[in-house]
């Protein structure tokens, strides 16, 4: 398949105007506009997210603070 050209991209141009009008092709690109940056934030967030997982900021230890509570004598539930 060959790339995208010149006419191409104009012949897809024209079907959009037919489709939604010139009224409306402002607005169309403003939401989209609108999305893409939203888009872009969230991506950006979850890379954040990403490497501040990646480097955890104090090394896990498996202490008995982190041990599940066991049932002593003076408990009441089963």
């Amino acid at each position: 398949m060959g790339a995208f050209g010149w006419p191409h991209l104009l012949i897809i141009l024209a079907v959009i105007l037919l489709l939604f009008g010139a009224a409306k092709l402002p607005a169309l690109a403003k939401s989209l506009g609108q999305s893409a940056r939203v888009f872009k934030g969230e991506m950006k967030a979850m890379k954040e997210d990403d490497t501040s997982s990646a480097t955890p900021s104090e090394p896990k230890t498996d202490s008995p603070s982190d041990a599940p509570a066991s049932h002593t004598a003076g408990d009441t539930k089963p």
